[in-house]
């Protein structure tokens, strides 16, 4: 799955879908076939962290 370039967008994406699909950002990962890593440094780079709380980036 290509997911959105800009960071702000996909900040709005993953949440989404951690919100409405998934349990765990490791269930949104192997669902959506995407790297781990490749979004929580796209995300990081934007000040924002993972919080497995929440399930949600903050």
């Amino acid at each position: 799955m290509e997911l959105p370039k800009d960071p702000m967008i996909l900040l709005s994406y993953i949440n989404t879908q951690l919100r409405d699909h998934y349990a765990s950002l490791d269930d949104l990962c192997a669902g959506l076939g995407v790297p781990r890593q490749e979004i929580v440094d796209k995300l990081r780079a934007v000040d924002y962290e993972y919080d497995a709380a929440r399930n949600a980036f903050v």
